[in-house]
Protein backbone atom coordinates (compact mmCIF):
# COMPACT_ATOMS: atom_id res chain seq x y z
CA UNK A 1 0.00 0.00 0.00
CA UNK A 2 2.97 1.92 -1.00
CA UNK A 3 2.95 4.21 -3.30
CA UNK A 4 6.33 4.36 -5.76
CA UNK A 5 7.42 6.70 -8.88
CA UNK A 6 6.58 4.05 -10.75
CA UNK A 7 2.59 4.47 -9.97
CA UNK A 8 2.27 8.01 -10.53
CA UNK A 9 1.38 9.25 -14.23
CA UNK A 10 3.33 11.15 -16.37
CA UNK A 11 2.27 14.46 -16.84
CA UNK A 12 0.66 13.27 -19.94
CA UNK A 13 -1.23 10.83 -18.68
CA UNK A 14 -4.00 11.30 -15.99
CA UNK A 15 -6.05 8.92 -14.46
CA UNK A 16 -9.65 9.89 -12.63
CA UNK A 17 -11.43 7.34 -10.26
CA UNK A 18 -14.61 6.90 -10.59
CA UNK A 19 -16.61 5.97 -7.68
CA UNK A 20 -20.09 3.89 -8.95
CA UNK A 21 -22.80 2.66 -7.90
CA UNK A 22 -26.22 3.42 -5.94
CA UNK A 23 -27.00 6.25 -4.04
CA UNK A 24 -26.24 5.80 -0.07
CA UNK A 25 -24.53 2.46 -0.95
CA UNK A 26 -21.15 3.76 0.74
CA UNK A 27 -19.95 5.88 -2.47
CA UNK A 28 -18.91 8.67 0.30
CA UNK A 29 -17.12 6.67 2.29
CA UNK A 30 -14.97 4.91 -0.83
CA UNK A 31 -14.32 8.87 -1.83
CA UNK A 32 -13.23 9.97 1.58
CA UNK A 33 -10.89 7.14 1.74
CA UNK A 34 -9.45 7.64 -2.07
CA UNK A 35 -9.28 11.74 -1.44
CA UNK A 36 -7.43 11.02 1.80
CA UNK A 37 -5.46 8.80 -0.18
CA UNK A 38 -4.48 11.47 -2.65
CA UNK A 39 -7.14 11.31 -5.07
CA UNK A 40 -8.48 14.98 -5.99
CA UNK A 41 -12.02 16.14 -4.98
CA UNK A 42 -13.80 18.58 -7.55
CA UNK A 43 -13.94 22.13 -6.88
CA UNK A 44 -17.44 22.77 -5.62
CA UNK A 45 -18.09 19.78 -3.12
CA UNK A 46 -21.79 19.07 -2.18
CA UNK A 47 -21.64 20.07 1.62
CA UNK A 48 -23.09 17.22 3.71
CA UNK A 49 -26.77 17.37 5.79
CA UNK A 50 -28.89 15.32 8.02
CA UNK A 51 -28.71 12.40 6.19
CA UNK A 52 -24.87 12.56 5.82
CA UNK A 53 -23.35 14.43 8.48
CA UNK A 54 -19.57 13.59 7.30
CA UNK A 55 -20.58 14.79 3.73
CA UNK A 56 -21.27 13.52 0.22
CA UNK A 57 -17.73 14.69 -1.15
CA UNK A 58 -20.20 14.96 -4.49
CA UNK A 59 -19.39 17.71 -7.44
CA UNK A 60 -22.48 19.67 -7.06
CA UNK A 61 -22.23 21.19 -10.89
CA UNK A 62 -21.31 17.88 -12.38
CA UNK A 63 -24.42 16.63 -10.27
CA UNK A 64 -26.66 19.14 -11.83
CA UNK A 65 -25.68 18.15 -15.31
CA UNK A 66 -26.36 14.56 -15.26
CA UNK A 67 -29.83 15.74 -14.10
CA UNK A 68 -30.17 17.21 -16.89
CA UNK A 69 -29.00 14.56 -19.41
CA UNK A 70 -31.33 11.98 -17.89
CA UNK A 71 -33.98 14.30 -18.11
CA UNK A 72 -32.85 14.80 -21.56
CA UNK A 73 -33.42 11.24 -22.29
CA UNK A 74 -36.29 11.34 -20.39
CA UNK A 75 -35.37 9.80 -17.24
CA UNK A 76 -34.33 10.72 -13.94
CA UNK A 77 -31.81 9.78 -10.69
CA UNK A 78 -34.36 7.89 -9.30
CA UNK A 79 -36.19 6.67 -12.31
CA UNK A 80 -35.99 2.93 -12.20
CA UNK A 81 -35.67 2.32 -15.70
CA UNK A 82 -32.71 4.52 -16.53
CA UNK A 83 -30.58 1.54 -17.31
CA UNK A 84 -29.96 0.95 -19.96
CA UNK A 85 -28.30 4.49 -21.45
CA UNK A 86 -30.21 6.27 -23.38
CA UNK A 87 -28.07 8.08 -26.01
CA UNK A 88 -29.24 11.43 -27.76
CA UNK A 89 -29.03 12.63 -31.40
CA UNK A 90 -25.57 12.94 -32.50
CA UNK A 91 -25.54 17.23 -32.44
CA UNK A 92 -27.58 17.18 -29.27
CA UNK A 93 -25.14 14.07 -27.34
CA UNK A 94 -21.77 16.37 -28.22
CA UNK A 95 -23.61 19.67 -26.70
CA UNK A 96 -23.98 17.88 -23.68
CA UNK A 97 -20.18 15.89 -23.99
CA UNK A 98 -18.62 19.77 -24.53
CA UNK A 99 -20.42 20.62 -21.72
CA UNK A 100 -19.69 17.79 -19.43
CA UNK A 101 -15.64 18.46 -20.81
CA UNK A 102 -15.79 22.00 -19.81
CA UNK A 103 -17.11 21.69 -16.21
CA UNK A 104 -14.65 18.54 -15.46
CA UNK A 105 -12.00 20.98 -16.95
CA UNK A 106 -13.28 23.72 -14.17
CA UNK A 107 -13.84 21.07 -11.08
CA UNK A 108 -9.94 19.33 -11.60
CA UNK A 109 -7.77 21.76 -13.27
CA UNK A 110 -5.05 19.33 -14.26
CA UNK A 111 -4.96 16.97 -11.04
CA UNK A 112 -3.70 13.96 -12.25
CA UNK A 113 -6.20 12.17 -10.05
CA UNK A 114 -9.44 13.53 -10.44
CA UNK A 115 -11.61 11.34 -7.77
CA UNK A 116 -15.53 11.79 -9.76
CA UNK A 117 -17.89 10.81 -7.22
CA UNK A 118 -21.61 10.74 -8.68
CA UNK A 119 -23.63 8.13 -8.29
CA UNK A 120 -25.51 9.23 -11.77
CA UNK A 121 -22.55 8.79 -13.52
CA UNK A 122 -23.05 4.68 -13.80
CA UNK A 123 -26.48 4.79 -15.35
CA UNK A 124 -24.66 7.61 -17.95
CA UNK A 125 -21.83 5.17 -17.97
CA UNK A 126 -20.96 5.88 -22.03
CA UNK A 127 -21.71 9.40 -21.80
CA UNK A 128 -18.99 9.99 -19.01
CA UNK A 129 -16.51 7.36 -20.82
CA UNK A 130 -16.46 9.57 -23.46
CA UNK A 131 -16.16 12.69 -22.37
CA UNK A 132 -13.28 11.10 -20.50
CA UNK A 133 -11.38 9.90 -23.62
CA UNK A 134 -11.92 13.65 -25.48
CA UNK A 135 -10.13 14.74 -22.59
CA UNK A 136 -7.26 11.97 -22.58
CA UNK A 137 -8.11 10.90 -18.94
CA UNK A 138 -7.75 7.25 -18.31
CA UNK A 139 -10.24 5.46 -15.85
CA UNK A 140 -9.95 3.44 -12.81
CA UNK A 141 -13.61 2.04 -10.40
CA UNK A 142 -14.60 1.45 -7.31
CA UNK A 143 -17.44 -0.04 -6.85
CA UNK A 144 -18.96 -0.50 -3.39
CA UNK A 145 -21.44 -3.02 -2.52
CA UNK A 146 -24.51 -2.63 -0.16
CA UNK A 147 -27.30 -4.61 0.71
CA UNK A 148 -30.63 -3.18 -1.49
CA UNK A 149 -32.30 -3.31 1.98
CA UNK A 150 -29.78 -1.39 3.91
CA UNK A 151 -30.43 0.69 0.67
CA UNK A 152 -33.90 0.82 1.20
CA UNK A 153 -34.40 1.65 4.57
CA UNK A 154 -32.09 5.10 3.81
CA UNK A 155 -34.52 6.07 0.87
CA UNK A 156 -37.27 5.45 2.74
CA UNK A 157 -35.96 8.11 5.46
CA UNK A 158 -34.19 10.56 2.81
CA UNK A 159 -37.12 10.25 0.02
CA UNK A 160 -40.28 8.23 1.16
CA UNK A 161 -38.98 5.70 -1.50
CA UNK A 162 -41.12 2.01 -1.27
CA UNK A 163 -38.83 -1.10 -0.58
CA UNK A 164 -39.87 -2.05 -4.36
CA UNK A 165 -38.76 1.44 -6.37
CA UNK A 166 -35.17 1.25 -3.64
CA UNK A 167 -34.81 -2.34 -4.71
CA UNK A 168 -35.27 -1.54 -8.34
CA UNK A 169 -33.07 1.78 -8.18
CA UNK A 170 -30.23 -0.44 -6.82
CA UNK A 171 -30.34 -3.19 -9.39
CA UNK A 172 -30.33 -0.46 -11.87
CA UNK A 173 -27.32 0.91 -10.85
CA UNK A 174 -25.29 -1.71 -10.06
CA UNK A 175 -26.00 -3.45 -13.44
CA UNK A 176 -24.95 -0.27 -15.02
CA UNK A 177 -22.22 0.13 -12.74
CA UNK A 178 -20.47 -3.14 -13.62
CA UNK A 179 -21.52 -3.38 -17.88
CA UNK A 180 -20.18 -0.17 -17.92
CA UNK A 181 -16.92 -1.00 -16.64
CA UNK A 182 -16.07 -4.41 -17.87
CA UNK A 183 -13.13 -3.63 -19.61
CA UNK A 184 -11.75 -0.85 -17.08
CA UNK A 185 -9.60 -1.84 -14.09
CA UNK A 186 -12.54 -1.92 -11.24
CA UNK A 187 -12.78 -3.28 -7.51
CA UNK A 188 -15.65 -4.26 -5.91
CA UNK A 189 -15.77 -3.63 -2.13
CA UNK A 190 -17.98 -4.63 0.68
CA UNK A 191 -19.68 -1.75 2.26
CA UNK A 192 -19.25 -3.55 5.68
CA UNK A 193 -15.98 -5.39 5.35
CA UNK A 194 -14.76 -1.22 4.53
CA UNK A 195 -16.07 -0.23 7.48
CA UNK A 196 -14.77 -3.19 9.99
CA UNK A 197 -11.53 -3.33 7.97
CA UNK A 198 -10.03 -0.77 4.94
CA UNK A 199 -7.07 -1.40 5.02
CA UNK A 200 -7.95 -5.24 3.60
CA UNK A 201 -10.21 -3.59 1.16
CA UNK A 202 -7.52 -0.87 -0.02
CA UNK A 203 -5.09 -4.04 -1.06
CA UNK A 204 -8.12 -5.14 -3.09
CA UNK A 205 -8.54 -2.34 -4.73
CA UNK A 206 -4.74 -2.13 -5.58
CA UNK A 207 -4.67 -5.32 -6.41
CA UNK A 208 -7.42 -5.04 -9.00
CA UNK A 209 -6.34 -1.80 -10.34
CA UNK A 210 -2.31 -2.73 -10.97
CA UNK A 211 -1.59 -0.02 -9.34
CA UNK A 212 -0.84 1.52 -5.79
CA UNK A 213 -3.33 4.23 -4.28
CA UNK A 214 -1.57 7.81 -5.32
CA UNK A 215 -0.77 8.53 -1.66
CA UNK A 216 -1.64 6.60 0.83
CA UNK A 217 0.54 7.71 3.81
CA UNK A 218 0.78 7.28 7.52
CA UNK A 219 -0.61 10.23 7.75
CA UNK A 220 -3.43 9.74 5.70
CA UNK A 221 -4.01 6.38 7.37
CA UNK A 222 -4.66 7.76 10.71
CA UNK A 223 -7.27 10.38 9.03
CA UNK A 224 -9.24 7.11 7.57
CA UNK A 225 -9.50 5.72 10.82
CA UNK A 226 -11.00 8.71 11.93
CA UNK A 227 -13.22 8.89 9.07
CA UNK A 228 -14.00 5.45 8.62
CA UNK A 229 -16.37 4.52 11.88
CA UNK A 230 -19.52 2.58 12.97
CA UNK A 231 -21.30 5.31 13.04
CA UNK A 232 -21.30 5.45 9.19
CA UNK A 233 -23.25 2.06 9.56
CA UNK A 234 -26.98 3.99 9.49
CA UNK A 235 -29.43 1.20 8.29
CA UNK A 236 -29.69 -2.64 8.90
CA UNK A 237 -30.23 -5.09 6.09
CA UNK A 238 -34.06 -5.97 7.11
CA UNK A 239 -35.76 -3.50 5.33
CA UNK A 240 -37.49 -1.89 8.53
CA UNK A 241 -38.38 -5.71 8.75
CA UNK A 242 -39.76 -6.28 4.83
CA UNK A 243 -37.36 -9.41 3.08
CA UNK A 244 -36.79 -9.32 -0.63
CA UNK A 245 -38.42 -12.44 -1.32
CA UNK A 246 -41.58 -9.86 -0.20
CA UNK A 247 -40.77 -7.48 -3.02
CA UNK A 248 -42.24 -9.52 -5.82
CA UNK A 249 -40.40 -9.50 -9.31
CA UNK A 250 -38.68 -6.70 -7.85
CA UNK A 251 -36.77 -8.38 -4.72
CA UNK A 252 -36.76 -11.52 -7.13
CA UNK A 253 -34.55 -9.36 -10.27
CA UNK A 254 -32.62 -7.57 -7.00
CA UNK A 255 -31.76 -11.03 -5.07
CA UNK A 256 -30.39 -11.92 -8.43
CA UNK A 257 -28.09 -8.93 -8.70
CA UNK A 258 -27.53 -9.20 -5.45
CA UNK A 259 -26.13 -12.66 -5.16
CA UNK A 260 -23.12 -11.63 -8.00
CA UNK A 261 -22.21 -8.50 -6.32
CA UNK A 262 -22.07 -9.88 -2.78
CA UNK A 263 -19.51 -12.48 -4.44
CA UNK A 264 -17.86 -10.10 -6.21
CA UNK A 265 -17.18 -8.17 -3.40
CA UNK A 266 -15.70 -11.11 -1.78
CA UNK A 267 -13.03 -11.73 -3.96
CA UNK A 268 -14.32 -14.58 -6.49
CA UNK A 269 -15.14 -13.63 -10.37
CA UNK A 270 -18.96 -14.60 -11.18
CA UNK A 271 -19.98 -14.99 -14.31
CA UNK A 272 -21.85 -12.13 -15.81
CA UNK A 273 -24.10 -13.99 -17.65
CA UNK A 274 -26.38 -13.93 -14.64
CA UNK A 275 -25.96 -10.11 -15.01
CA UNK A 276 -26.95 -10.04 -18.04
CA UNK A 277 -29.92 -12.01 -17.80
CA UNK A 278 -30.80 -9.47 -15.32
CA UNK A 279 -30.88 -6.34 -17.36
CA UNK A 280 -32.33 -8.16 -19.78
CA UNK A 281 -35.59 -8.21 -17.43
CA UNK A 282 -35.37 -4.90 -16.30
CA UNK A 283 -35.34 -3.95 -20.17
CA UNK A 284 -38.37 -6.06 -20.59
CA UNK A 285 -40.32 -4.51 -17.62
CA UNK A 286 -39.15 -1.07 -19.02
CA UNK A 287 -40.77 -1.83 -22.69
CA UNK A 288 -44.22 -2.97 -20.17
CA UNK A 289 -44.63 -0.30 -18.41
CA UNK A 290 -41.67 2.64 -18.72
CA UNK A 291 -44.09 4.74 -20.60
CA UNK A 292 -46.08 5.14 -17.53
CA UNK A 293 -43.02 5.52 -15.10
CA UNK A 294 -40.43 7.19 -16.59
CA UNK A 295 -42.43 10.30 -17.64
CA UNK A 296 -43.77 10.86 -14.52
CA UNK A 297 -40.51 10.48 -13.15
CA UNK A 298 -38.16 12.99 -14.74
CA UNK A 299 -41.24 15.57 -15.13
CA UNK A 300 -41.37 15.24 -11.17
CA UNK A 301 -37.45 15.96 -11.03
CA UNK A 302 -37.68 18.83 -13.05
CA UNK A 303 -40.20 20.12 -10.95
CA UNK A 304 -37.80 19.29 -7.98
CA UNK A 305 -34.65 20.92 -10.12
CA UNK A 306 -37.01 24.33 -10.94
CA UNK A 307 -37.84 24.44 -7.20
CA UNK A 308 -33.60 24.11 -6.41
CA UNK A 309 -33.20 26.34 -8.03
CA UNK A 310 -35.85 28.89 -7.31
CA UNK A 311 -34.55 28.24 -3.58
CA UNK A 312 -31.12 28.64 -4.69
CA UNK A 313 -32.08 32.11 -5.99
CA UNK A 314 -33.95 33.40 -2.93
CA UNK A 315 -31.24 32.15 -0.88
CA UNK A 316 -28.57 33.90 -2.76
CA UNK A 317 -31.22 36.90 -3.12
CA UNK A 318 -31.29 37.03 0.68
CA UNK A 319 -27.92 37.13 0.98
CA UNK A 320 -27.02 39.59 -1.67
CA UNK A 321 -30.02 42.13 0.08
CA UNK A 322 -28.17 41.26 3.94
CA UNK A 323 -25.12 42.28 2.12
CA UNK A 324 -25.76 45.65 0.81
CA UNK A 325 -27.82 46.68 3.77
CA UNK A 326 -24.41 45.83 5.70
CA UNK A 327 -22.78 47.71 2.89
CA UNK A 328 -25.06 50.79 2.96
CA UNK A 329 -24.68 50.96 7.24
CA UNK A 330 -20.50 51.21 6.47
CA UNK A 331 -21.14 54.28 4.07
CA UNK A 332 -23.58 55.72 6.40
CA UNK A 333 -21.19 55.09 9.00
CA UNK A 334 -18.42 56.81 7.24
CA UNK A 335 -20.48 59.39 5.88
CA UNK A 336 -21.63 60.48 9.65
CA UNK A 337 -17.78 60.36 10.80
CA UNK A 338 -16.58 62.53 7.54
CA UNK A 339 -19.80 64.91 8.45
CA UNK A 340 -18.24 65.40 12.41
CA UNK A 341 -14.57 65.42 11.09
CA UNK A 342 -15.69 67.96 8.41
CA UNK A 343 -17.55 70.04 11.39
CA UNK A 344 -14.33 69.68 13.89
CA UNK A 345 -12.47 71.28 11.16
CA UNK A 346 -15.19 74.17 10.74
CA UNK A 347 -15.13 75.17 14.26
CA UNK A 348 -11.66 74.57 14.60
CA UNK A 349 -11.10 77.60 11.85
CA UNK A 350 -13.85 79.48 13.20
CA UNK A 351 -11.61 79.36 16.82
CA UNK A 352 -8.81 80.20 14.71
CA UNK A 353 -10.32 83.04 12.19
CA UNK A 354 -12.07 84.63 16.09
CA UNK A 355 -8.22 84.65 17.66
CA UNK A 356 -7.22 86.44 14.39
Amino acid sequence: MTTTEADQPSPAARTAYLVLGMHRSGTSAVTQLLALAGASLPENVMAGDEHNAKGYFEPWKIAILNDGRLRAAGAAWDDVFAFPFKPLPRQDERTWLNRAATLFTEEYGDSPFPLLKDPRVSVLGPFWRTVLDDLGVAARCVVPVRHPLAVAGSLARRNGFPPEKSALLWSAYMLAAEAYSRDLPRAFVGYDALLSDWRGEVTRIEAAHGASLPKLTAQAGKAIDKFLTPALRHNSEDGDGVGLAELGWAGELTGRVLSWFEAAAAGKAPDAASLDEAARDLTRRSQEMGVLISPLTRDLDAARAELLDLRQHLDYGRAESRRLEAEVRRLEAEIEAMRREAAAAAAHLDSILADG
